[in-house]
């Protein structure tokens, strides 16, 4: 049954359901029919009994017959007919019900088959393969769709290698840029003010495309890190908290903590992804205003949210923040020291990890940022 066609499965079941549904008919009707019969002989012996003569044989519409055996004849004819109409209902009901649970079956290789795209995801195209012992319907489907996952993902891993040269063989001019420049206002401290000016710019510029480039590079290089440790994302989370609270002291910004939870993954990666969450929390809250942290463990997965009390993310946006490079107000941004790709690392981090991030609610008040991370079960964090 496995080597047939959709089509050969279905006509074999649909043709199989109908004799069945014949079959059954037929005995039910027959069935009926010889009760029925029964009870009209029976009913004609009950009048012999009382001393009636009853005819050798009749027609229930002549009305010259008997006025009882009359009566008897219709009767059953009319209870046969209300039967037999309450069998085909009843016998299509059941056909109904049982073709829809049949076609079910018949149909199960094409759930199986998209229940196996469904779990392609960016993150794990070099794994995914669908089977191709599949109807034959479905099995160029499958090849295709197996050649084009394959292809998806070379570009995918061409992508990640060409970024980290590209940020790896920038770090180096970059470096070298960033010194000559501090050294010559270091031997220039009286430089006129438009050459000053420009120094200032030229070193502050050259200090942000150092800290994109080694954020590229780090997005380059997450598949390679091992996420096997235990983390205690309480503890994590408040080591976070002390590296940004000379950051938070500057804009008079309090940081708040609460909650604890157990996870798998990496150390370092996830102590940069809740670092960017802070670290963006506090540059965009308004002075005086208070972050919040907080991790809640629901059995299932571990919620790590991060409220700030700034200016909102408009809805619009609020999907596109994770792309890399994507700022919603270039010009603060820029002002702010950021180059895009804090949150586009916060995905990729969750990502990794089996989990999500996403921002959960935003106003005029301030923005809560989610992120969801699957909880592993005792047996797993033992290995």
């Amino acid at each position: 049954m496995k080597r047939l066609s959709l089509q050969w499965r279905i006509t074999i079941m649909t043709a199989l359901l109908t004799c069945a549904a014949c079959v059954l008919t037929n005995c039910l009707v027959g069935y009926t029919g010889m009760r029925y019969m029964d009870a009209i002989g029976s009913d004609i012996s009950a009048l012999n009994a009382a001393g009636m003569d009853s005819p050798q044989a009749f027609d229930p519409t002549n009305a010259a017959l008997d006025d009882e055996v009359t009566i008897v004849v219709n009767d059953a004819q009319e209870s046969f007919g209300a039967t037999a109409w309450c069998i085909t209902i009843g016998v299509t009901l059941l056909g109904g019900v049982l073709a829809y649970f049949v076609s079910g079956r018949a149909l199960k290789p094409l759930r199986a088959f998209a229940a196996q795209v469904e779990r392609v995801q960016p993150d794990n195209l070099s794994e995914i393969r669908l089977s191709e012992d599949v109807p034959a319907e479905l099995q160029r489907c499958s090849a295709s769709f197996n050649e084009m996952v394959a292809r998806l993902g070379e570009g995918f891993s061409a992508q990640r290698q060409f970024t980290g040269n590209a940020a790896h063989e920038l770090r180096t001019p970059l470096a070298l840029m960033q010194a000559q420049i501090e050294l010559f206002v270091s031997e220039h401290p009286t430089s006129q003010p438009q050459t000053a000016e420009l120094l200032d710019l030229l070193q502050e510029e050259t200090e942000r495309m150092s800290r994109m480039t080694k954020v590229l590079l780090e997005m380059s290089e997450l598949r390679s890190v091992p996420c096997e440790d235990d983390i205690e994302l309480g503890p994590l989370s408040e080591e976070v908290l002390t590296d940004l609270a000379p950051l938070a002291e500057h804009k008079d910004i309090a940081l708040n903590c609460s909650g604890c939870a157990l996870v798998i993954g990496s150390d370092t990666l996830l102590y940069r992804l809740v670092f960017n969450l802070v670290e963006n929390a506090i540059r965009y809250s308004r002075p005086g205003s208070t972050v919040n942290v907080s991790i809640r463990d629901n059995g299932s997965h571990v919620f790590l949210r991060v409220e700030d009390q700034g200016p909102g993310i408009p809805k619009q946006y609020r999907e596109s923040i994770f792309q890399p490079f994507f700022r919603v107000d270039k010009s603060r941004s820029r002002a702010y020291g950021g180059a895009g790709l804090g949150l586009a690392l916060v995905w990729e981090i969750a990502t990794l990890h089996g989990g999500t991030a996403e921002v959960e609610s935003s106003s005029e008040n301030g923005t809560v940022m989610l992120v969801a991370l699957p909880k592993q079960t005792t047996a797993q964090s033992d290995r």
